[in-house]
């Protein structure tokens, strides 16, 4: 506990007298006085006036751990603000060294005192580090009073000894820099223009030959990314204005740099779309992955996604064909761009069904015991079809059932007829889901279609038909302001057919209405 002192200052004694006199009139003249009672209005009055006028000069008097509290909550506003000190006494060490007037012995006042100290190094490294050397100064001085060990002053002290005798080399920086930016070295090292400039400027912020120098040196700089955007080497262009951004942010070429930049970025976006349109994924993948190594980007982050669609499809026609190395390597694509993708999980269990099945072709088992699994298999796949489980669920499809079945039996009659049957029933299947705009269901049966005639000519106008009634799906809804189901449209009528004549104007409409 800390004590509260009871005497009262000298300007409130006077105050206490004149109340007390006035209690002892009250006294010796009656209570029944109006004259008393008028006196005791008055002292009253008087005495709740000098109280809202001195509240807190009471206050600091008779409860001084309260004005310690706040002190200590000022200073430490202060130090969060980096205001270290001031001489009005609004810096952090002066607040900090009030409250430890009014008790040197609290813990909390000397770690704050403390950490200003600590902060008044942190802050000398900083301006030592932007070349400031008054402001370093100024900070070394406030940490040495405030006691920071003597090895981390001394070492700042050293370096700022060796930056203070820097002015005295300012014409000889200058010379080397211009002979730099003469040479075309604006930005190669230590002793290329810009480097150079900015040494000078560090200590004369208001060099005049130094300021235009290095406006000129970042003006050829940007001069060399508007010809990199050109070329659409984006990478090389952004890398340039990066360049120029760390040494002047406000340059004034720098808005024409950066659209030029833009524009770029959209050329190589376009391309790429393109690409993907002609399956060509991986040039697709290059072009997006480009741009999204200069930053996030959405387009070309669905467009990543849009080709990850596109290499599971193919590992899916490998698989079926059994060219299962080029399918693992077509997975592995997809997998790396889209790795917890629905696609890409259909087409690894496409995998698995298609090894499975091989294998089995390649068992050897006794005729009457595969005899009796091909019957079972052929009904299986039977009642399969009945339910319109073409494809799903994994492992009990009729396509599952009929594919065991071929392995064992590749030859037999009643295998190939299945074959027969099972294919115009999933082109049927399509048909059906497609009049009802179930198109979930059409491309379920339009797979199971592919998994057993990949080579059939009539897919690829099938897939574009599907294609296309998700867009004039995904129309309708996005005119209903469904933007998230036009999204979706728009990525399934892409992994049908990236080719298909109305995606670039959906997807531009589509773009539009998400800004």
């Amino acid at each position: 506990m800390h004590k509260t002192r009871s005497r009262l200052p000298g300007w409130l004694s006077p105050l206490v007298g004149r109340v007390h006199l006035y209690a002892r009139w009250w006294v010796a003249r009656g209570w029944d006085s109006p004259r008393a009672w008028r006196s005791i209005a008055i002292g009253v009055l008087l005495l709740a006036v000098l109280l809202s006028v001195f509240r807190q000069p009471l206050a600091n008097l008779l409860w001084p751990e309260t004005k310690i509290q706040r002190l200590l909550d000022d200073g430490h506003r202060a130090l969060r603000q980096g205001h270290l000190s001031a001489a009005d006494g609004s810096g952090a060490r002066e607040l900090f060294e009030a409250a430890a007037a009014l008790d040197p012995d609290r813990g909390d006042v000397r770690d704050a005192l403390a950490d200003t100290g600590r902060a008044a190094l942190e802050q000398a490294r900083r301006q030592l580090a932007a070349g400031d050397v008054p402001a370093t100064r100024a900070a070394l001085a406030l940490a040495r009073q405030l006691q920071v060990p003597q090895g981390e002053l001394d070492a700042i002290a050293a370096h700022l000894q060796r930056q203070a005798r820097e002015p005295e080399r300012v014409d000889d920086l200058l010379r080397r820099a211009e002979a730099a930016q003469a040479q075309g070295r604006l930005d190669q090292g230590a002793d290329s223009a810009l480097p150079l400039y900015q040494r000078v400027l560090a200590v004369r912020p208001d060099h005049l030959q130094a300021l235009q120098g290095r406006d000129d040196a970042l003006s050829d700089l940007l001069a060399a990314a508007l010809d990199a955007a050109r070329r659409d080497d984006v990478q090389a262009a952004a890398g340039l204005l990066r360049r120029v951004e760390g040494y002047d942010p406000g340059h004034a070429e720098l808005p024409a740099a950066r659209a030029a930049l833009n524009t770029a970025l959209e050329r190589r976006r376009g391309q790429a779309a393109r690409d993907l349109a002609r399956g060509r994924l991986r040039q697709a993948a290059d072009g997006y992955s480009r741009v999204l190594a200069l930053g996030d980007d959405p387009v070309a982050r669905r467009g990543l996604q849009q080709v990850a669609r596109a290499w599971a499809g193919e590992a899916v026609r490998l698989a079926g064909d059994f060219h299962f190395e080029q399918a693992r390597q077509a997975l592995e694509q997809a997998r790396a761009w889209a790795p917890g993708s629905a696609e890409v999980a259909a087409a690894e269990q496409a995998l698995q069904r298609a090894q499975g099945a091989h294998r089995a072709l390649e068992t050897q088992m006794p005729a009457a015991e595969r005899e009796r699994r091909v019957r079972a298999l052929l009904a299986q796949m039977d009642a399969a079809a009945a339910q319109g489980q073409w494809l799903l669920p994994p492992g009990a499809s009729a396509y599952d059932r009929f594919k065991a079945a071929q392995a064992l039996a590749p030859g037999d009659a009643r295998v190939k007829q299945a074959g027969a049957r099972i294919l115009p029933a999933a082109r049927d299947c399509m048909e059906h889901h497609l009049q009802g705009n179930r198109l979930q269901a059409a491309r379920t049966c339009l797979d199971a279609w592919q998994a057993l005639a990949p080579g059939d000519p009539r897919l690829p106008a099938a897939r574009r038909r599907l294609a296309q009634r998700w867009l004039a799906v995904g129309s309708e809804r996005l005119g209903a302001g469904d933007v998230a189901f036009a999204g979706r449209a728009l990525d399934q009528a892409r992994a049908l057919d990236p080719a298909t004549p109305e995606l670039p104007a959906f997807a531009e409409r589509l773009g539009n209405a998400r800004r």
